[in-house]
């Protein structure tokens, strides 16, 4: 009985740790080096609601890109505070809807 509580305690883990209900894209200017996109990946992590395991950054393109379970969209102000506190300039923001696979 103890290896089917822990079984379906696993997997309500797993289900929750790869959801998220939004992704976001970042498009930010001055990322030159690895050591730059690692103080933005570092912020962003650290906000409620970030798959960690989702965040991305692509240094040649200017891209941070990171998926968010969270009530409500995280907001361009506070995301453009959070790359300008970085020393970087945001200069697009994208937000979609992640839609659950059917199956």
């Amino acid at each position: 009985m103890r290896q089917c509580i822990f079984m379906a305690a696993l997997m309500m883990l797993s289900f929750m740790a790869q959801a998220a209900d939004r992704h976001y894209e970042l498009h930010v200017d001055g990322m030159a080096c690895p050591y730059c996109a690692y103080g933005i990946e570092k912020k962003i992590k650290a906000l409620d609601g970030v798959d960690t395991s989702s965040v991305e950054i692509k240094l040649n393109d200017g891209l941070v890109i990171f998926e968010a379970d969270t009530p409500e969209p995280m907001d361009q102000a506070s995301l453009k505070t959070l790359i300008n506190d970085s020393g970087f300039t945001l200069r697009q923001f994208q937000v979609q809807p992640i839609n659950p696979k059917q199956e």
